[in-house]
């Protein structure tokens, strides 16, 4: 699984984008989890973050898998 992640995401990571290998796969909880024990300055970003699942955005009982790209969508503002 390719993780993706966006402005003030790629600050709180460090890093653009990861491979993670889940085992079966992951519901959103996990998936979220796992984000967090990596990269807790997520936490700050967690309640206005939405995600996608190969490029449509995931429902909240969406299934991630090892095969999935996911991308973490800060929210947007424009002008």
């Amino acid at each position: 699984m390719r993780v993706l992640f966006f402005a003030q995401l790629k600050d709180a990571t460090g890093c653009d984008s990861i491979e993670l290998a889940p085992p079966v796969s992951w519901n959103t909880q996990q998936l979220w989890a796992e984000l967090l024990q990596k990269f807790p300055g997520l936490a700050a970003h967690r309640a206005n973050v939405r995600l996608s699942r190969n490029w449509e955005y995931a429902a909240a009982d969406a299934q991630f898998s090892k095969e999935d790209e996911v991308a973490l969508i800060p929210p947007v503002s424009g002008g």
